[in-house]
């Protein structure tokens, strides 16, 4: 994730209470979707980033994860990501982001 949308993230969780937020990513790997999610539940594990030594506890999905996939509309879904979601690993994502879920998730 990179330095600007760390800091939109850590601007909204301050404005609008973590609690209240949540991140939405499609990375097309589960390594750079796990990444991503542990910044924004963890801090940036680069510690190079506004969200270094922050540790938010977003909640955070996968745009592919049925708890996203379920609260839009299905006809936007597949136009939008439903051929990215035919060649993807989204097990592989799935897996990856329950994990961090369940160990940095606080909300």
């Amino acid at each position: 994730m990179d330095l600007e949308n760390q800091k939109r993230v850590k601007d909204a969780a301050d404005e609008f209470g973590a609690e209240n937020v949540m991140v939405f990513i499609g990375a097309s790997e589960a390594e750079s979707a796990g990444l991503a999610a542990e910044t924004v539940t963890a801090g940036d594990p680069t510690f190079a980033g506004p969200l270094a030594g922050v540790a938010l506890g977003l909640a955070v999905y996968h745009v592919v994860e049925s708890e996203f996939k379920d609260a839009v509309d299905a006809d936007i879904f597949e136009d939008q990501i439903g051929m990215m979601e035919m060649v993807l690993n989204v097990d592989e994502i799935v897996e990856e982001m329950r994990s961090i879920r369940s160990e940095f998730c606080k909300f």
